[in-house]
């Protein structure tokens, strides 16, 4: 296999308090605060992340030294800040590393954020000419694709109405349909699988499958989403603070992301972390995994149930939200999805939601978690929704004698995503 992607000492450093040095829409924004005699908003987040007050140099990436072959499929996982998106957006020459050297052999399409190149006013026919003129294809390319690539959208009804007034999930189908048709050699995607339904995720899983082994092209996949990660991709990176920590088998490099101290496998406390998830209305603060006696597990017995729990804050919300968790299988795909709590008004304070999964349901896996918070206040919204919050391994010990699981005889890995135990009756009727 040849190397396709050559990272060759790749470093990336911002200069805080100057101008250029970013995007225009951060300048402007560094500059407005400094009329206002107000703190630099670059520089506050910055700080936060390294832990240093005044520096003036940030260095997002250091010292990349990566090679990426021909076919792989690579995730890159990590904390937010932690470097990946700057990587992407090197890779996609939105900007320039600092120094060091990146070598590509190929053509890229880049799937960074939903709907990049729309235009909100313009049709979802006219935004595909558009997006696939940015993204590098002819006029005949996108005609001749054109069919091929609404249909995958699944947005036929509305392809002449403005994008303006289409769902999140339209937009990133969409976004992604068109991308994924260039028949790039490259293809980069940021965090956009985790947008969409259930259907969606799953052939958006196998179009990435297809464009990487049956026709043989290379993908880089960053999400939070650790299911995704290891189902989809056999090597991964793992960035920490700029640097590499690990690369190799997506497996040790996930496990490695877990026991390093970066995240929890089955708790997480986003306020030691300095991490701000929520909205002007919600702040989450805590996802954890308990047993039935509140102890702390990442790990279960099939037969028992378990809890899930999380930790919010409400100040000004304008209806009391919901609080939900999404149960996803190691394959990315939603095994099911449950919310609680009541309607009507919202009062502020700190909240406590707990969900308990009953014994005999999940399959032994691995699952990840995500934590959300949603109200309708006219519109649809979403406090927040933390992907890849917490797992959880359900572990079957395939001993009947101590009770009588789901098993029912059988022997070895046993397929589907749930294993219920369910109520059956057989009995002789000749």
């Amino acid at each position: 296999m040849s190397s396709v992607i050559v990272f060759d000492g790749v470093s990336k450093c911002y200069r805080l308090g100057s101008i250029g040095n970013q995007t225009l829409y951060q300048d402007l924004n560094r500059w407005w605060a400094k009329v206002r005699r107000k703190p630099d908003p670059l520089l506050k987040i910055m700080d936060a992340r390294d832990g240093k007050d005044g520096d003036q140099f940030i260095w997002a990436l250091r010292n990349i030294n990566l090679e990426i072959q021909h076919g792989e499929v690579v995730g890159v996982i990590g904390r937010n800040g932690s470097g990946k998106s700057t990587l992407l957006k090197i890779l996609s020459q939105i900007t320039a590393p600092t120094t060091g050297e990146i070598k590509i052999k190929g053509r890229i399409a880049s799937l960074l954020e939903v709907g990049t190149g729309f235009h909100p006013e313009l049709t979802g026919r006219e935004n595909i000419y558009l997006n696939g003129a940015l993204l590098g294809m002819s006029k005949e390319e996108i005609q001749r694709k054109f069919d091929e690539i609404v249909d995958f959208s699944d947005v036929e009804q509305f392809i002449d109405t403005p994008v303006k007034r289409y769902s999140s999930g339209m937009y990133v189908r969409l976004a992604f349909a068109v991308a994924a048709h260039i028949e790039p050699d490259i293809l980069l995607v940021d965090e956009v699988l985790a947008v969409g339904d259930a259907q969606f995720q799953k052939k958006c899983l196998g179009k990435i499958s297809d464009v990487s082994q049956k026709e043989g092209r290379t993908v880089l996949f960053v999400s939070h989403n650790m299911g995704m990660i290891t189902s989809l991709c056999k090597k991964a990176v793992l960035l920490d603070n700029g640097c590499i920590l690990v690369e190799g088998n997506v497996t040790d490099v996930v496990t490695r992301y877990y026991n390093a101290g970066i995240s929890s496998p089955y708790a997480v406390d986003f306020r030691k972390q300095g991490k701000k998830v929520g909205d002007q209305y919600a702040t989450l603060l805590e996802v954890h995994i308990e047993d039935m006696e509140g102890n702390l597990i990442g790990e279960v017995d099939i037969r028992a149930p378990f809890k899930l729990k999380m930790t919010y804050d409400l100040h000004g919300a304008p209806v009391a939200p919901r609080p939900n968790f999404y149960v996803i299988s190691p394959q990315g795909q939603y095994v099911f999805v449950t919310g609680g709590g009541e309607k009507g008004k919202a009062i502020d304070g700190t909240y406590e939601a707990t969900c308990i999964v009953p014994g005999n349901l999940l399959n032994n896996e691995t699952y990840t978690i995500d934590a959300a918070l949603l109200y309708t206040d006219s519109i649809f919204h979403y406090s927040f929704h933390e992907r890849g919050a917490v797992m959880i391994t359900v572990i079957d010990p395939i001993d009947e004698t101590i009770e009588e699981t789901t098993r029912y005889g059988m022997s070895g890995p046993l397929p589907g995503a749930v294993r219920p135990k369910l109520p059956w009756e057989v009995r002789k009727i000749a």
